[in-house]
């Protein structure tokens, strides 16, 4: 295994969860309450949920600490703090800092974590299925003032993104697109072209499923902006729904709410066709795109 294959398979966001999650553990395994734990390490209930969900990064101390109260001995305490000190190293996307926002960022570490990330799409590809020249294209109609520097650190990040579906561990994608996604041109009938062969390869992978919402269905599908729904293979960890919006993004955990978005995908997958029809589908929009 390479370098930058561990890079992929072990970031920072999903070492942080299953610290979480054995920090969680072991102090149910001694039933100490979260308010008593907090406690310990000078800090409250709240900080002590953040930190077994994954959400912050850890202090080598608070964890040291966390551990002489459960009774953790060695090895098990050292492997443990080897693992925060891990989970604090920084991520890939860090270097990409300078040309998207920090909530940006935050979705990149759900995103690598997860396994299973459920897609709904109305108008563009989703990102982890874009050609290079597709995203170009639409990163100059998102961001029509960017210099062009910025814009190919943009396409960068979008490639470098998409080996989390190639790694060695990859998780399930399971994408349902709007037809409009594939009969807007973006970028012109040859980059489309490409695009459309590029979602034919990626529908022949074990790990992605593609389905599409055909215009005869009337209205375009649950809703007419994207969202996505990661979930984990920790069972303690919720769900967590991602919305982007033009000037931020919202993430959502709360059961009613993911409960929302959940009711929402499994209606535009039955009103999509089948996952068997999708390489049909895309021969077809192929064909009849502009020459």
């Amino acid at each position: 295994m390479t370098s930058t294959d561990q890079d992929y398979r072990s970031g920072p966001t999903a070492l942080r969860i299953q610290l979480g999650v054995r920090l969680r553990r072991l102090r149910q395994a001694r039933g100490i309450s979260r308010e008593a734990a907090g406690w310990e390490i000078r800090g409250s209930e709240s900080k002590i949920s953040r930190m077994e969900l994954g959400r912050v990064p850890f202090k080598e101390r608070d964890v040291a600490d966390l551990l002489t109260l459960y009774g953790v001995g060695e090895p098990e305490s050292s492997a443990l703090l080897s693992l925060a000190r891990r989970a604090n190293a920084p991520a890939w996307w860090r270097q990409f800092g300078e040309v998207v926002p920090p909530w940006y960022l935050s979705y990149l570490g759900l995103e690598e974590a997860a396994s299973l990330i459920r897609a709904y799409e109305a108008h563009y590809v989703p990102g982890l299925l874009q050609t290079a020249d597709y995203a170009r294209a639409v990163l100059r109609r998102e961001h029509a003032t960017a210099p062009a520097a910025e814009i190919e650190r943009r396409i960068e990040l979008r490639c470098s993104r998409q080996r989390v579906l190639t790694r060695p561990d990859p998780p399930q994608f399971w994408a349902v697109l709007d037809e409009a996604v594939l009969r807007r041109e973006i970028g012109g009938p040859d980059v489309m072209r490409a695009q459309v062969r590029a979602l034919l390869e990626a529908a022949r992978r074990p790990n992605v499923r593609l389905q599409i919402v055909p215009f005869h269905q009337g209205a375009a599908g649950p809703a007419d902006f994207p969202f996505a729904i990661m979930r984990f293979s920790e069972p303690e960890l919720p769900d967590v729904v991602y919305v982007e919006q033009l000037t931020g993004a919202i993430y959502l955990d709360k059961p009613g709410d993911v409960e929302h978005y959940l009711i929402a995908m499994e209606r535009a997958c039955l009103e999509a066709e089948p996952p068997e029809r999708t390489v049909d589908i895309l021969d077809d929009a192929l064909h009849q795109i502009a020459r």
